[in-house]
């Protein structure tokens, strides 16, 4: 796992391959095996393929989103607040398996924020998302995450640059 993590990095250059459905059917599991609290599965999942709706979802955040130009996909999690006050914290774990389960299959991926952000007309993220995507105005929109076949080639982290001052143990 560690290894994993050290190696996954944000990819926002992608090549213009597709992914094959049985890789995003994997990917659609980590996220729908994701822990929520009190078991209560608050959140949704919006798979995008159409490049024109990459597109436009771009222009849904400003700055940050140029992983969707050459993405061949991107799954965008929502979550009712409704049902889950910890909706966010709930995607938020989602969207992280999203990456790792990407990452553990060679993918690329990028984590694009939209809760409290802003739109590159200066739009809250979250309305312009549901707009696009038809999305009902009550769930909360926290992340796109672009995914795709890497174009780009990061480092992996190293771990000499860890800081363990910020360990703590017992107290502060």
């Amino acid at each position: 796992m560690l290894e994993l993590l050290k190696t996954r990095r944000s990819t926002r250059k992608y090549k213009e391959l597709p992914v094959a459905k049985t890789e995003l059917d994997k990917i659609l599991k980590a996220a729908l095996l994701a822990p929520s609290g009190k078991n209560i599965r608050p959140l949704e999942f919006v798979v995008i393929e159409d490049k024109e709706t990459l597109l436009k979802l771009e222009t849904c955040k400003q700055p940050g989103a140029v992983a969707l130009k050459t993405a061949p996909l991107a799954i965008v999690v929502i979550g009712d607040p409704e049902k889950s006050d910890t909706w966010i914290e709930d995607a938020s774990i989602a969207s992280v398996l999203i990456q790792l389960e990407a990452e553990a299959l060679g993918f690329g991926s990028c984590w694009i924020q939209c809760n409290k952000r802003k739109s590159k007309t200066g739009e809250n993220s979250e309305d312009a998302v549901r707009k696009i995507l038809s999305i009902p105005a009550h769930y909360g929109v926290l992340s796109m995450i672009a995914i795709g076949h890497k174009d780009e080639t990061l480092k992996a982290y190293d771990e000499s640059n860890l800081d363990f001052t910020k360990v703590h143990y017992a107290k502060y």
